[in-house]
């Protein structure tokens, strides 16, 4: 099994929006039963709480399924658990690498550097703006499913 976390600030709007966009998309690839996908914060704010409303209702908006979404905490273990560490921006980055003690590791990356378009996905609990945080979370999602097929040849 392949294990992937996404990781944000507070694990309230992008990274559990990318969760459940990577589930749809990878379900819709025939990958869901070799890729298990989980989200965190590098915050604890939000712990055990569901997602923004604003992320609830994008994801309605596309018949994404938001079942099972609640929010969760970095944790060192996290490193070893997972084979890759996706976060959503580079301030993300820099917090993964203190939490989980990495200062530089392949499987540690900002989420948008797999797409062309490599730069932050902007935090839409300060932008308000969830439909663009939507359509980068659903490009980075089709490239890391690209980059998946490639190295484990799924």
């Amino acid at each position: 099994m392949i294990r992937v976390l996404l990781v944000c600030l507070g694990n309230i709007c992008r990274s559990p929006m990318a969760e459940a966009v990577l589930r749809e998309q990878l379900n819709r690839a025939g990958m869901s039963n070799y890729v298990e996908v989980d989200s965190a914060g590098t915050g604890n704010w939000h712990i055990g709480q569901d997602p923004h409303p604003g992320t609830l209702k994008i994801l309605k908006d596309h018949s994404i399924s938001a079942t099972g979404l609640k929010g969760r905490q970095l944790q060192p273990d996290d490193f070893a658990a997972f084979d890759y560490i996706l976060g959503m921006d580079q301030h993300n980055i820099m917090d993964i690498r203190l939490i989980l003690g990495q200062s530089t590791h392949p499987k540690i990356c900002r989420f948008l550097d797999l797409t062309d378009q490599a730069k932050d996905v902007p935090d839409p609990y300060f932008t308000g703006d969830f439909e663009e945080t939507y359509e980068l979370i659903s490009k980075g999602s089709a490239a890391l499913i690209g980059k998946i097929k490639r190295e484990h040849n799924v």
